[in-house]
């Protein structure tokens, strides 16, 4: 928990939001008295790609995955040739 005066909330809002979104609750004093609190999100809420988003571990697309459509291949590959022509043509 981290108390904070509200002229420094003010001044650093940005630091403290991105605090309490990492899951570190602060409390907003004015003359030392507490007025509020600044909680993470609960993570129940929020859905797990968003969460590795804001950690920076993700990148949203920008279409739904329950949207997309996926055409099949109908022809077998031979792994071992194609990796065989792709050797060849590196040489």
């Amino acid at each position: 928990m981290k108390s904070v005066k509200v002229s420094e909330l003010k001044a650093n809002l940005s630091r403290y939001l991105r605090m309490a979104a990492e899951g570190n609750r602060i409390v907003v004093t004015d003359r030392d008295d507490p007025i509020a609190q600044i909680i993470p999100p609960d993570a129940g809420q929020i859905k797990w790609q968003d969460r590795l988003a804001r950690a920076g571990g993700l990148r949203l697309g920008s279409q739904h995955l329950g949207k997309l459509k996926f055409a099949r291949i109908r022809s077998r590959a031979n792994i071992q040739e194609s990796l065989r022509s792709i050797r060849e043509d590196s040489t």
